[in-house]
């Protein structure tokens, strides 16, 4: 079974400086709101053990908010990972130290960012069209 957990930071500077550099150098300028949300999938876990990783291995109380399901949200929604066969240093650190924490076999972990916006013509029925960038 795959379980899904997606934490984001109680207070996100990463996604204010997100926020603010789209609206400034990207020009969508009416972008209101932006969260960003860690996401792991998990498998070949026991549940026991997945409850004692959330807390110590993919999250930390103090300063993040943990969830079963993607929050509600009324504006796009987009995810990034990596490619298949491609490194991801998240992933394969958190599935190293859960599999320390269990003291057995490692489980299979795939990491994302997602991104949550609100504004810019996010509904689904708009389109828009975005400045276009060259990225070199």
């Amino acid at each position: 079974m795959v379980y899904r957990i997606y934490v984001e930071k109680k207070e996100n500077l990463e996604a204010a400086t997100l926020l603010e550099d789209l609206r400034a150098f990207v020009g969508i300028k009416s972008l209101t709101g932006l969260r960003l949300l860690q996401r792991y999938d998990v498998e070949h876990i026991d549940p026991e053990v997945l409850a004692r990783a959330i807390p110590t291995v993919f999250s930390e109380p103090p300063l993040d908010r943990v969830a079963r399901e993607l929050p509600a949200w009324d504006g796009a929604v987009f995810a990034v990972e990596s490619l298949p066969g491609q490194f991801d240093q998240r992933a394969d650190s958190a599935a190293q130290c859960v599999q320390l924490l269990a003291q057995g076999e490692r489980p299979i972990v795939r990491a994302a960012q997602v991104y949550l916006l609100a504004g810019a013509g996010g509904r689904a029925g708009s389109r828009t069209r975005p400045k276009q960038t060259m990225l070199r």
